[in-house]
């Protein structure tokens, strides 16, 4: 749905007559036609004003995370807003403009508690909602998902509390852990939440920790009255978790979930107590010393794995990062107590490959680029990105078929970017040859 909105009460209106209990993917601003946004408004409307998250994502797609949380949106009584313009790749300057269109456009048509104003972002929108909480007071609350503080900026006494989230599988999770490690020298409000899984948004029912968070801080912060009921139902489900753990002998899961606990409920509820006796109770268990230190063992072996690639990315041995590929799927289906790291590893070559292939792509070095490409759809083939990057190059090599082949395969794997398909300058050149009709048909809406 595409909503474009006069000024003034006439244009709140329309958004809450058209937005109630639905994801619109595309507002745009009043200032600006070019800036724009997706929203979320829960079911009850917003006639009374309601707490807001602003969300980034990496690649600029509002819609994507109003669309997964809309129900936790609904359950807690928050507003989504998900920038279109924020992506990877915007300097500063850039981001800051963004935001400022864009908290002026939701403020003036929408019911907002200015009391109550949240950013969360996955991977470098998780950054971005970092920055932007940094710079602006008003930000109550950051939910980083998948990376952390902007380049260069350091754990400090921060004015908005901090819920990093991270897959066990996400090269940036040792990263997450170990900015929360320096965050607990700091009087900042914050924790870390893992789930199952690699580099992406996390699931419903991690994030449904965050949201009742969200609500939890805002009562340690004074900006929300006690809620006891909902205090004592999250300590509740807590519990359940951690006993569940143990249950299962995850002993280490079982004492994260008792730091996230005491993160939320402390100064709120006598039930932090039960968390921190059981905290301690694990601290003393040889089971749990035993899985924690061979944790460790894997993140050191994993950082050392990490230095040894890095000697390998300026060579083109095929054979070497072929069969490196391979045993690292290999290690990942064998489902061990290490297969985590492991897809950690193979994010990390993602990641990797993506920056070099976009690097020797710009420098219109395609040999080189081609190289990397094709490691990139090794490493991480449902990555829509390395199809498009490949398109890319076949269009370079005066390969319409093969381009829209690799164009097609993209769209199967998530790309619907259709500005940047239309103004890609190599596709443009050969128009004639790639069916771009066909490749926007197939797109998700």
């Amino acid at each position: 749905m595409v909503l474009f909105c006069d000024a003034g009460s006439r244009g709140v209106g329309q958004v809450v007559d058209q937005g109630a209990g639905k994801v619109i993917d595309k507002i745009s601003c009043l200032a600006d036609a070019s800036q724009s946004y997706a929203l979320y408004i829960p079911v009850r409307g917003d006639r009374q004003p309601l707490p807001v998250v602003y969300f980034f994502d990496s690649h600029g797609v509002g819609s994507l995370p109003l669309r997964k949380y809309k129900a936790l949106a609904d359950a807690y009584g928050f507003i989504l807003v998900g920038s279109n313009n924020s992506r990877n790749g915007n300097d500063w300057p850039t981001t800051a403009a963004i935001w400022d269109r864009l908290f002026a456009d939701t403020r003036k048509r929408l019911k907002i508690n200015e009391q109550r104003i949240y950013t969360g972002g996955f991977s470098g929108g998780a950054k971005v909602a970092s920055y932007i909480a940094i710079e602006h007071p008003q930000i109550k609350g950051v939910i980083a998902g998948g990376a952390g503080l902007p380049d260069g900026v350091s754990a400090g006494d921060f004015s908005f509390a901090f819920t990093a989230i991270a897959g066990d599988g996400d090269m940036n999770m040792t990263e997450l852990a170990a900015l929360t490690g320096e965050l607990d020298k700091t009087r900042t409000r914050h924790r870390i939440l893992f789930f199952t899984g690699k580099h992406e948004w996390a699931p419903a029912s991690t994030m449904r920790t965050a949201f009742a968070g969200l609500d939890l801080d805002a009562m340690a912060m004074g900006l929300l009255p006690r809620d006891a009921a909902a205090i004592d139902a999250f300590a509740g489900r807590s519990k359940q978790r951690v006993n569940a753990g143990i249950q299962a002998k995850d002993w280490v899961g079982a004492r994260q979930e008792c730091d996230v606990a005491v993160s939320y409920l402390d100064g709120l509820s006598g039930e932090t107590s039960w968390f921190k006796r059981q905290a301690a109770a694990l601290d003393r268990n040889a089971e749990y010393v035993k899985q924690r230190d061979a944790r460790q063992q894997l993140l050191a072996v994993e950082e050392n794995t990490k230095a040894e690639y890095m000697q390998h990315f300026q060579q083109g041995d095929m054979h070497y990062w072929t069969t490196t590929i391979d045993g690292l799927k290999a290690r990942v289906a064998a489902k061990t107590a290490a297969s985590g790291m492991y897809q950690r590893l193979l994010a990390y070559l993602s990641l990797a490959f993506y920056s070099l292939s976009n690097q020797l792509i710009n420098g219109n070095q395609n040999e080189g680029a081609r190289h990397f490409v094709e490691l990139y759809k090794m490493a991480d083939p449902s990555n829509s990105e390395a199809w498009y990057f490949s398109a890319v190059l076949d269009a370079r090599e005066g390969n319409g078929r093969a381009a829209t082949g690799d164009l097609l395969t993209a769209v199967n794997s998530g790309f619907n970017d259709k500005d940047r398909l239309r103004q890609q300058p190599e596709f443009r050149r050969l128009a004639g040859q790639i069916d771009l009709a066909r490749v926007e048909r197939q797109m998700h809406p």
